[in-house]
């Protein structure tokens, strides 16, 4: 049957130009963006989506507000984080982390460049917010040689003409991260370089609607992709030949086919490798009647970051009671320490009031209470008693601020280890628990 282009070209042949998050509703377009897979579910369940285009424009405005507000020149950005946050455009993102070729600079009257990869400009043309697509900035040497300083010479040179065009010759500059050679080159050029890193977790600290309702859209996104694992381990590990490589692949496959980015960590082991905590995922055949745990370390949909964890009995038989009580204090722990989120509560206060571990606990407890969250694990952080540093984190809560809430119940020496971690959203009055997913009910005591 003959289908018109007008349907063919389609990503949703039902919608008109734009889809309801307001991209173009293109299968042919750059821009990527959530499958019809994740859209159906996010409607089926009732869900808000962003406005994309708004929470672009609400991203760019705390920018320039941020580099206003400290007086800098502009802020210049490689951390591809920072500069997804800046145009809601990647490139490579992975390889991107360790090999910096893509740069952004915002001046303090809102003017946005992009540096990008030399045959791949037109991935942010998409964003209006973006007035230039640029090359080189790659100032690393497997690319570059031993002419990285004339490389970096003529970077430099074009930061200096645009601040002296947009932001009245202020020199002084943020920079998040950026190579040595880059950092001489502006220092030579009589640039004051400030630590941006500060500015941009700041600005990324406090969510817009817009970016809520990404994040709830990522959430579900998320959920819905642990329950395909969930189901896969239950079938698959009574069998005898699931191992944790396989179980984790069934996330990393269900968050592409939604639309998400990739996964920061293998962290999901089985049974004993489950402790001491921290050992990634490998080629072990997990057993039946052991323990799975896991912590997302997701990017999903829109680049959000979905970080929960969760831990599972897999079996016929009944976990032992020593693990049932370790469940139930790690609920405890997150519950208590949920129910201290609010508006205008202090880091430092979070840190005093939290719950306190039984003592078989505290060695091998989680190396923080809390996170923000966003695009990645992001600032602020709230330590334990005992790892607290007066005056690291002496800030408030504020509304638009998203944290996740840690749980790691493990024993020195002991064979098995309990890890939780819910994500939260602080509202006007207190806050919101977006993650929906279940604690297992047979560590429950309730199986």
């Amino acid at each position: 049957m003959h289908t018109s282009y007008s349907s063919r070209r389609k990503i949703d042949p039902t919608k008109g130009a734009r889809l309801g998050d307001g991209s173009l509703n293109d299968n042919d377009r750059v821009e990527i963006g959530p499958t019809q897979l994740a859209f159906g579910e996010w409607a089926a369940a009732g869900l808000i989506l962003p406005d994309l285009e708004r929470m672009r424009a609400f991203r760019h405005a705390r920018l320039v507000k941020g580099v206003t507000d400290r007086d800098y020149g502009g802020i210049l950005m490689f951390d591809p984080l920072n500069i997804r946050y800046a145009t809601d455009s990647t490139n490579m993102q992975l390889w991107n982390t360790h090999n910096a070729f893509r740069a952004c600079l915002i001046c303090a009257d809102g003017y946005m460049v992009v540096w990008d990869y030399k045959n791949a400009m037109f991935l942010s043309k998409f964003n209006a917010l973006v007035r230039e697509q640029r090359s080189g900035a790659d100032l690393f040497y497997f690319d570059r040689g031993d002419k990285i300083d004339p490389a970096a010479d003529k970077f430099a040179n074009e930061v200096r003409d645009l601040i002296n065009e947009h932001s009245g010759g202020n020199m002084r500059l943020g920079v998040d991260k950026i190579m040595l050679h880059g950092l001489h080159a502006l220092q030579s050029l009589g640039f004051e370089v400030l630590g941006g890193e500060e500015l941009t977790e700041k600005v990324r600290a406090v969510k817009g609607p817009d970016e809520l309702n990404a994040m709830r859209c990522a959430s579900l996104a998320c959920e819905l992709s642990v329950a395909e694992m969930e189901a896969a381990a239950r079938a698959g590990v009574p069998r005898g030949n699931m191992s944790e490589d396989d179980i984790w692949a069934e996330l990393h496959a269900s968050n592409i086919r939604r639309g998400g980015d990739w996964i920061e960590t293998r962290l999901l082991a089985s049974g004993p490798r489950t402790n001491p905590w921290f050992q990634e995922c490998g080629p072990r055949i997990v057993q039946n009647n052991e323990i799975v745990a896991f912590d997302t370390d997701l990017i999903g949909c829109y680049g959000i970051c979905v970080d929960i964890s969760r831990t599972w009995w897999i079996g016929d038989r009944k976990p032992r009671p020593d693990m049932i009580e370790a469940m139930k204090i790690g609920v405890e722990h997150i519950n208590h320490n949920m129910n201290l989120l609010g508006p205008g509560v202090s880091l430092p206060e979070l840190t005093r009031k939290s719950h306190r571990l039984p003592d078989r606990f505290q060695a091998q407890k989680y190396g923080c209470l809390m996170h923000g969250v966003g695009l990645c694990d992001e600032w602020p952080l709230v330590a334990y008693e005992d790892n607290f540093v007066e005056g690291a984190f002496d800030y408030v809560l504020e509304p638009g601020m998203c944290i996740c809430v840690e749980a790691l119940i493990s024993c020195e020496d002991g064979d098995f280890s309990i890890k939780l971690e819910d994500q939260v959203i602080i509202t006007e009055t207190g806050f919101e628990n977006i993650t929906k997913y279940p604690f297992d009910p047979a560590l429950m005591g309730e199986g």
